[in-house]
């Protein structure tokens, strides 16, 4: 299992993951956090077929989100969002990344966003520091190019799934 590519693949990962110690020591992100499981902003293969995510004027930008810092406290993954993340909290936000769906069928309500693309069915590509969690009030077409949400942004502080971000009321944007 490669920790470079993020959470690695399937439940299986998952469970390993899980179940290995985590030091107590703080991380951050970038060559501190690269062998780190659950750390960072994934990992853009170079043989992908997409090209990785730009910024784009007016999109949040995951060098941003992605500055987050995390700690381990009674063996839990505890988030320190720097103060422009913080500030971002119920703000409205548009944001672009790859689509991973969380519901059956071509246009979705429920899905994830994450910077880089997946390279399998059955893994998470990054942290939860490159995911975002996102309601979508209309369906959004799934599709296996980048898209851009517009919606409030809630800076998730103790989320039950270890998500760091949740954009809710989103609507899908040119």
């Amino acid at each position: 299992m490669s920790t470079e590519r993020g959470w690695g693949c399937g439940l299986l990962a998952l469970a390993l993951a899980l179940a290995l110690p985590v030091s107590a020591q703080p991380r951050t992100n970038g060559a501190a956090a690269a062998g780190a499981i659950g750390q960072g902003p994934g990992f853009h293969d170079p043989r992908s077929p997409f090209k990785p995510l730009e910024d784009k004027p007016g999109v949040l930008p995951w060098s941003l989100l992605s500055s987050v810092t995390t700690r381990v406290e009674k063996k839990k993954l505890i988030a320190q969002f720097p103060p422009e993340v913080a500030a971002l909290h119920q703000k409205k936000v548009k944001i672009q990344g790859f689509m991973m769906p969380l519901e059956p069928g071509d246009r979705q309500k429920h899905f994830l966003l994450s910077s880089v693309p997946t390279s399998c069915n059955f893994c998470v590509p990054a942290g939860p520091e490159g995911l975002v969690e996102v309601r979508s009030l209309t369906p959004v077409r799934y599709t296996l190019e980048p898209v851009v949400v517009e919606g409030l942004l809630a800076v998730l502080k103790d989320d039950p799934y270890g998500l760091f971000y949740r954009v809710v009321d989103a609507q899908p944007q040119p």
